[in-house]
């Protein structure tokens, strides 16, 4: 019994042995296996990059930028490569208002050597952006057409030059870095964030533009466009209505006072009124039998036509004192539509004949007197239009705009005044008020181009002045530019600026402390 326990225990010692070996060859195996073959030698790394190309291409982005009639179109997609999937981001902006196209279906078609492939979708993957997956089937160049269907109404934006490579290779080789926007000085601003704000950009003009003179104008109302009603018999101002005031709007023929003499000795309306009554009925009943007696010859024809006569010149007094006078005196009327600019007397006052009781004003059409500087008479027989800024608001208004026209100009001036008039009538559609004062820009005519920007497009820093030019819809450059004169709305631009780049034109101060991000990244924010 005692020899097979030793037999046992034998056993049991070699296998357990066998085990403990198996067990440290595996570990060495394991280790083996990450442990680099052979050590790289120079020239195999760049062997090794060679064969990364295709992992490189897959986060290349190509942007596309284009304006129709109606939309921006700026896009970012992979690069064209037949036979593979091309994600396109498409954001669609209208340009009338610079915001989103919020909803309409819109068909991508590429074309490229007559072969098209296409997609359509119903809807934007967010609002004014649309997410877009083409596969193009031959290379070449091409163009990618947007046609987009919203509101009922259809429109087509187009992209040429679009180009699609047989290979990987063919693209590495064809690439060009040096079509990136350049990011010296430059901010990013995504479409996202200009569609929250009022933002636009446009071209700089270039167009006649001449001197301006720059001047301040009273507001007066333009002639017939007011009217002084005065009293037309002396007795004391009675008010018909006690929410007569200035400002308050009034009808023609709407009555405002009654002039009483009730009591008054002299001029009493009840006395005239009466008076006036009795001749006219008078006359009427003695004009009327003598019509009848001269059928019979027993008056002359004489004595009938004095009659006549006495008659209508009675009847004319009577119904003038009737419709204009009662018993309790004279109405006072207004003449026209219009509003109480001012009122001249007090309920109960006493007034003389003629005396002015209240003016009435339409405000329709107002009359703008400029005094311009002697230094400037040279200028006045060319001046040919204004610009005109309100200055509680800043809005400035064209002559255009206002339906409104130069009246004449000054040829002398005055003895209390070295200034020499502009006179100006405008329609007021903005709000003028009359007594109040404008600035006004007369622009004068010439046959000079020059480079102009909307004022709003300028900023300035410690007298230096910069506009924001646009790289792509998403990063705009901050320039300096030297300015000339201003007209009001347009602002000449004498250096630092061509007509070939668009600029920011309104949401330039939103661009500009956007720039305190520091972000430069074209592709910023579309996390898409």
């Amino acid at each position: 019994m005692k020899l097979k326990y030793i037999w046992v225990a034998t056993i049991a010692f070699l296998l357990f042995s066998c085990h403990q070996n198996a067990s440290h060859y595996s570990e060495a195996e394991h280790e083996h296996e990450h442990e680099p073959e052979h050590e790289m030698h120079p020239g195999e790394e760049h062997e090794h990059e060679a064969e990364a190309p295709e992992s490189e291409h897959e986060h290349e982005k190509m942007q596309y930028t284009v304006y129709s009639n109606d939309f921006e179109l700026f896009a970012e997609a992979d690069a064209m490569i037949t036979g593979e999937h091309a994600d396109i981001l498409a954001h669609f902006t209208f340009l009338n208002n610079f915001k989103p196209l919020e909803a309409g279906k819109i068909t991508a078609k590429l074309v490229v050597n007559g072969k098209t492939v296409s997609q359509t979708l119903n809807e934007p993957l967010r609002k004014g952006i649309y997410s877009f997956e083409l596969e193009p089937t031959t290379a070449g160049e091409g163009k990618l057409y947007f046609e987009i269907e919203t509101g009922g109404e259809q429109f087509e934006v187009i992209v040429p030059d679009v180009d699609v490579f047989a290979n990987d290779e063919e693209l590495h080789n064809h690439h060009d870095h040096g079509d990136e926007p350049s990011a010296v000085n430059a901010t990013v601003f995504t479409k996202e964030q200009s569609w929250k704000i009022d933002f636009a950009t446009a071209l700089p003009q270039k167009q006649a533009f001449g001197p301006a003179i720059k001047t301040v104008a009273k507001i007066e109302p333009a002639r017939g466009e007011e009217e002084i009603i005065a009293a037309k018999a002396s007795g004391l101002v009675l008010f018909t209505n006690n929410n007569l005031v200035e400002g308050k709007q009034v009808g023609n023929g709407e009555k405002l006072f009654t002039i009483s003499s009730s009591e008054m000795a002299e001029n009493n309306f009840a006395v005239q009124l009466a008076e006036a009554k009795s001749n006219y009925e008078t006359s009427k009943a003695n004009y009327e039998r003598k019509s009848e007696l001269v059928k019979d010859r027993l008056v002359s024809e004489q004595e009938l036509l004095n009659a006549k006569n006495a008659y209508e010149t009675s009847k004319a007094v009577y119904e003038n004192l009737s419709k204009n006078f009662n018993e309790s005196g004279q109405m006072v009327k207004s003449k026209m539509s219009g509003f109480v600019k001012q009122i001249f007397v007090s309920n109960g006052q006493y007034v003389a004949a003629g005396q002015p009781l209240v003016s009435i004003s339409q405000n329709n059409k107002l009359l703008l007197t400029a005094q311009v500087q002697q230094k400037f008479l040279s200028l006045l027989p060319s001046i040919n239009t204004a610009n005109i800024t309100t200055i509680h608001d800043k809005k400035t208004y064209t002559l255009d705009e206002l339906n409104g026209k130069i009246i004449s100009y000054g040829k002398s001036a005055s003895n209390d005044s070295y200034l020499f008039p502009v006179s100006l009538e405008i329609g007021n559609h903005a709000g003028f008020a009359p007594g109040t004062f404008v600035e006004v820009f007369l622009k004068t005519m010439t046959n000079s181009k020059a480079i102009t920007v909307p004022n709003s497009a300028l900023l300035e820093e410690q007298g230096i002045y910069y506009v924001f030019v646009q790289q792509t819809p998403e990063m705009f450059e901050k320039r300096e530019v030297k300015i000339g004169g201003t007209d009001g709305l347009q602002t000449e631009i004498t250096a630092g600026l061509n007509a070939d780049k668009r600029i920011v034109t309104q949401g330039a101060m939103q661009v500009k402390l956007a720039k305190s991000t520091g972000a430069l990244d074209p592709h910023a924010g579309h996390v898409h």
